[in-house]
């Protein structure tokens, strides 16, 4: 803090020496007749950057709105000039000695001379770190704080459901009458503008609620893109204020304008969101396509349902017109949209929110598809051709993602505890390669995870979680994978020497290896009659996607192996030319869909779910064309049903429910509490079955014998099954 001090003092006075050095007459020469320049243009760094810059255009609206006396008589209000005047910003930061966080007087129109130089550098700003939205939620950053004090816009989720609930809202479709004030004075229902350029909203996404999020869906936080250009200044000069193209281009090599970056798409936006058919176009025409639908819907359920046509204008306050002569442009005379109802208020606030951030395709693309996808189904539009979230690894709205967001009260905390990190975090995997950290199960059974710590979440992984630098380049080296059991393998095999070799897919399977195996359940119920309550066993969740564990079978443990049988090992696929038995094989390592045109070379058919290698009927149907997904699903309900039988017998009724944790639950449903080991372990491997959906494919031998053992072990009858 003291050395902060001592360099605004410092600077202070350099910028006092400029302003002598350029008033003071030099003694050679006549006083001149024109005024000097306020600070001479050399004294001052980036001078010559800000003076061409839209913050000094100051012969443009944003800064002459105010001109005409008669109507602001006051000039530039309160509630404006924070970002249309120097003096309004500096007051609301306090940075002119009053009180932060306010303007408290009203700015002449004559001041409204552009965002000059004092309003970001200046005392204050130097040690700000933390800003408001309108949200309410504060966020804290670096010196883009100073950008997202005015970039941030007007309006929120908070603020359209605040005006829903003062009008006493009760039915959505109904269009909304006039209520009094205070005064005795009508108020009517209108439209809330986002207002201009609300970037930092964007970016921040579902963090700050810029965008009429609606209830029981989840969005995108904020948009980390790459490292150092996850922020205002990390993207744009803060003097000119221009994206930095030149910098742009060492990922995207295409680009060379500013127009160019409409036309990026990366590898982490798959789906067709508007669904035109084109994958491939940049996501500034993935949001135009989605726009354009999400008008379409506005207009048609404005006729149909709030019982007058509407049209939008861009260049107009309030934007939104009655269009009466259904025409569909606003001419003279068509006053602004007044019969709202509540449902009409959120797409069309949507619909702003996506079309006055003009980089939003940049600053936060997914968000603002999230809020155009939800606006049209919420309206009743078809959006079976849309699409909302993207692949697993890339797909911040979702859980994997989120589940970390807010504590047991709903406070925001935005932190990964270190046991979930590893695969959670967009740095998890990457600190955990580099700390050299490893997977130990305890003596207890539990798994401990070492090398991490607790991250921030993320918004979905990065380049940089899989590829060492963020260009996409050379991916981590892994030469082999630890996995739960403690047993260590590779997709690479080993060599001569026995040393294990590295691949890509050991990558994958870093995580795609579950959190529990045969050795922490053996461990959990060390010393425990198989058959008799204990309340002291929990049920023990082998986790979501374990396709690694599911591959190598027998080898790697995951799933509960019964003592006493032999299981199969790794899935060797049959290809004769060996490529077909990776991760990367298989699927697209972007898209993570399975690559099923593929299959069609031998087998004769793209769909994974028909293939069967053998006519061996396994779970007794008499059907032996079904492909191996519906040998294993009657296999897995066999199993249930053996579960529900045997837990009535020892304990009490049981119930599965494959999306609510603890996922077991009794008759109540409550989780259920009155396991035995035996059932424990069973009860384990129809998780196990559930939760890698594509265990038919990965290993189906391996997960045929798991259920019957499973079966068998709970005393159920297998004499017409064959097991592998």
């Amino acid at each position: 803090m003291k050395l902060n001090k001592v360099l605004i003092v410092l600077g202070v006075c350099l910028v006092l020496a400029a302003l002598l050095a350029a008033c003071a007459p030099k003694a050679t020469e006549a006083p001149s007749a024109t005024p000097a320049p306020f600070v001479a243009q050399a004294a001052v760094p980036n001078y010559d950057a800000w003076f061409g810059s839209a913050h000094n255009n100051v012969d443009d609206d944003p800064f002459r709105r105010w001109d005409d006396v008669a109507e602001n008589p006051n000039g530039v209000p309160t509630t404006c000039a924070k970002c249309h005047t120097s003096a309004g910003y500096r007051d609301f930061i306090g940075a002119d000695g009053s009180e932060a966080g306010k303007v408290d007087a009203a700015v002449a129109a004559a001041d409204s001379q552009g965002i000059q130089c004092v309003a970001c550098h200046n005392a204050v700003t130097f040690t700000k770190t933390t800003v408001t939205f309108p949200s309410g939620v504060t966020i804290t950053a670096g010196d883009d704080v100073r950008c997202m004090e005015c970039h941030q816009g007007r309006e929120s989720k908070v603020s359209v459901d605040a005006q829903i609930e003062r009008f006493g809202v009760t039915d959505v479709d109904a269009v909304v009458a006039s209520i009094k004030d205070d005064a005795g004075k009508d108020v009517f229902f209108g439209f809330r503008n986002v207002h201009y350029y609300a970037a930092a909203a964007t970016l921040y996404g579902g963090m700050t609620h810029g965008g009429y999020e609606y209830t029981d869906m989840t969005y995108d936080a904020k948009n980390t893109h790459v490292a150092g250009y996850d922020s205002c200044i990390g993207c744009h000069d803060p003097h000119t204020l221009k994206v930095k193209i030149e910098q742009c281009a060492t990922c995207h090599e295409e680009v060379a304008t500013e127009d160019d970056l409409k036309d990026i798409r990366m590898v982490s936006s798959n789906p067709d969101y508007d669904g035109d058919g084109n994958a491939e176009e940049g996501m500034y025409y993935e949001i135009e396509g989605l726009q354009e639908s999400l008008y379409a819907e506005i207009q048609k359920y404005a006729a149909d349902t709030a019982g007058a046509a509407i049209v939008y204008n861009t260049d107009t306050y309030p934007y939104w017109f009655t269009d009466a002569n259904a025409n569909g442009t606003a001419d003279e005379g068509e006053g602004a949209y007044s019969t709202w109802t509540a449902r009409l208020l959120k797409a069309a606030y949507n619909y702003q929110v996506s079309l006055k951030d003009g980089g939003a395709f940049a600053h936060g693309n997914k968000y603002i598809v999230q809020l155009l996808y939800d606006s049209v189904a919420d309206l009743g539009g078809d959006v079976s051709e849309l699409a909302r979230t993207d692949a697993g690894h890339f797909a911040g709205n979702t859980l994997p993602f989120r589940d970390w967001d807010f504590d047991a009260d709903g406070n925001p905390v935005y932190n990964v505890p270190f046991g979930c990190v590893k695969c959670h975090t967009a740095q998890g995997l990457p600190t955990y390669l580099k700390n050299g950290g490893t997977t130990v199960v305890t003596g207890s059974g539990t798994t401990v995870i070492t090398g991490l710590a607790n991250l921030p979440s993320s918004n979905g992984y990065l380049c940089t979680t899989c590829h060492i630098d963020q260009a996409g380049g050379d991916r981590y080296t892994v030469a082999s994978v630890i996995f739960p059991s403690g047993k260590t393998v590779s997709f690479g095999g080993k060599d001569a020497d026995g040393k294990f070799i590295a691949d890509d897919s050991n990558l994958c399977i870093s995580c795609h290896q579950g959190r529990e195996s045969t050795t922490s359940v053996n461990n959990a119920l060390r010393g425990k009659d198989a058959d008799t309550v204990d309340a002291a066993i929990r049920f023990k969740n082998i986790h979501y996607f374990a396709a690694g564990a599911t591959l190598f079978g027998g080898d790697v443990m995951g799933a509960y192996q019964y003592e006493g049988k032999i299981y199969v090992g790794q899935n060797m696929h049959a290809d004769p030319a060996g490529k077909m038995n990776k991760c990367q094989d298989c699927h697209d390592v972007h898209a993570l869909e399975p690559k099923v045109e593929s299959c069609e070379t031998c087998h004769g058919t793209s769909d994974p779910t028909a293939i069967r290698e053998t006519e061996v009927d396994f779970d007794g149907d008499g059907d032996v064309s079904e492909g191996m997904k519906g040998e294993v699903d009657t296999l897995a309900s066999a199993l249930y049903a053996q579960i529900q039988i045997y837990a009535a017998a020892n304990g009490g009724a049981i119930e599965y429910k494959p999306v609510a944790y603890p996922y077991f639950f009794n008759a109540e449903g409550k989780s259920y509490a009155t396991w035995t080991p035996r059932l424990l372990r069973a009860a384990f491997n129809y998780q196990y079955s559930q939760k890698d959906p594509g265990v038919y494919v990965h290993n189906p031998r391996y997960i045929i014998q798991i259920l019957i053992d499973s079966i068998e072990d709970l005393g159920g009858d297998v004499s017409t099954y064959i097991r592998p």
